[in-house]
C-alpha cells in the first residue's frame, strides 16, 4: 500500500455498513467505487489521498493493529474481544450513537429455576457432578464470556465455538446456553431464549478507531478530527 495513502476499513454488510456510509454523507464526504457497489474498493471525490477498503467487521480491527489501515470503524464488542495485544495498538477516536447492542447470557425459557449467574452456577456444578460433564456456552464471544464467568464466579464451564446462528445451539445439542449479541432481545425471544437478570456482558455502540502506527501519518488528524464531529 503506498504509505502517503490513507487507508480506511468500512464494514463490509449490513447495518453498520450503511450507518457508517451515513456518516460520510453528513459531512459531504461522497464515496464512489470504481467497478460498482460490488468492489471492495472506493475513493473520496475531496479527499485524493484516501482510499476505502470494504472489510468484515472484525477484520477492521485485525488490520488496524497490522497498520494494514489507518482509520477503521467497528463495534465497541469486537474491539474489546480482541486479544490485549491488539487492543493495545488501536485508539478509540469517537463512539457514535448507532450500532448500539448488548453482550449478553441466555438460557432456555424452560429453565424455569434459573434467573440469575448464582443460578446458573448452581446448575453448572449439578452439570459437573450428575452429569460428569460441563456446562457448554456456545459463543462468537470467547473472551468476554470467559472473562465475565470467571469474574462472576463461574468456573466449570465449557466453550463451544459459534460458526452460524448462535441461538440454535441448545436446540441441536451443541450447548446449554449461549452468549450472543443483542439489540433488542427479539430474536432470542423467537427462539425461546431468555437473557438472565444479571447476564449482560457489555454495552456495545459503534465506533471510529485508529492504528497507532498511523499516528504521524500525513493528513491523519484532519481526517480523523471531520469524521469526529
Amino acid at each position: 500500500m503506498n504509505k502517503n495513502t490513507v487507508n480506511i476499513g468500512i464494514p463490509s454488510k449490513g447495518r453498520l455498513k450503511k450507518d457508517t456510509l451515513n456518516v460520510f454523507k453528513k459531512k459531504k464526504l461522497r464515496i464512489y467505487s470504481e467497478r460498482g457497489e460490488r468492489d471492495l474498493f472506493g475513493h473520496i471525490k475531496k479527499l485524493t489521498n484516501v482510499k476505502i477498503i470494504y472489510l468484515h467487521a472484525r477484520e477492521c480491527i485485525e488490520q488496524l493493529s497490522l497498520g494494514n489501515i489507518d482509520i477503521g470503524f467497528s463495534g465497541y464488542d469486537l474491539f474489546k474481544e480482541s486479544e490485549i495485544n491488539i487492543q493495545n495498538k488501536i485508539l478509540i477516536s469517537k463512539k457514535y450513537d448507532f450500532g448500539f447492542a448488548n453482550l449478553v447470557l441466555a438460557i432456555p425459557d424452560l429453565w424455569l429455576d434459573v434467573q440469575t449467574l448464582l443460578d446458573l452456577d448452581e446448575v453448572a456444578d449439578e452439570f459437573k457432578k450428575k452429569k460428569k460433564r460441563l456446562l457448554r456456552v456456545a459463543t462468537k464471544y470467547p473472551n468476554l464470556t470467559r472473562q465475565f464467568l470467571y469474574s462472576k464466579g463461574v468456573t466449570q464451564f465449557q466453550l463451544v465455538k459459534s460458526l452460524g446462528s448462535t441461538e440454535v445451539a441448545p436446540f441441536t445439542g451443541t450447548a446449554e446456553i449461549i452468549s450472543d449479541i443483542t439489540s433488542t432481545g427479539a430474536t432470542l425471544k423467537a427462539n425461546n431464549l431468555r437473557i438472565l437478570k444479571d447476564g449482560e456482558i457489555l454495552k456495545s455502540q459503534a465506533c471510529l478507531m485508529q492504528s497507532k502506527l498511523s499516528t504521524k501519518k500525513t493528513g491523519i488528524k484532519k481526517i480523523i478530527s471531520l469524521l469526529s464531529k
